[in-house]
């Protein structure tokens, strides 16, 4: 059983998503924003973060990674970074040329097998 905090604004996407992961036996929480999510991440690490790109502002949830990437206690939990960002007229702000922090890509809607594989594969490592 992990700890895993889902960081969107997407109220419903979050509902799903925490349905799929606590049938799996996760504990989730959640978070609309980066600051929320930097708030739960320092009162109770999660083990991984599923995180959003497009919250609050363009590209907050990649401004988040980078903390979490320079911060020496959260810098090893596992980010999957999920949107819809191919979908939208900001796809080309996403940066392309330079070493982001996260583990995963995954691109919404994401089929549930997908999600449950890529949490369970990165749970796994050491």
């Amino acid at each position: 059983m992990a700890k895993i905090l889902i960081v969107d604004d997407d109220s419903d996407f979050v509902a799903a998503t925490r349905k799929v992961l606590e049938r799996e036996g996760h504990v989730v929480s959640s978070a609309a924003n980066g600051d929320e999510a930097l708030q739960q991440i320092a009162a109770d690490q999660p083990d991984l973060i599923l995180l959003d790109v497009i919250m609050t502002s363009v590209l907050e949830g990649l401004t988040v990674s980078r903390q979490l990437g320079t911060h020496p206690a959260y810098r090893q939990i596992p980010i999957i970074m999920i949107t819809s960002i191919a979908n939208v007229d900001y796809a080309e702000l996403f940066p392309t040329d330079e070493q982001l922090h996260l583990d995963t890509f995954l691109t919404k809607p994401i089929p549930p097998e997908r999600l449950i594989r890529e949490v369970n594969r990165l749970l796994a490592q050491p």
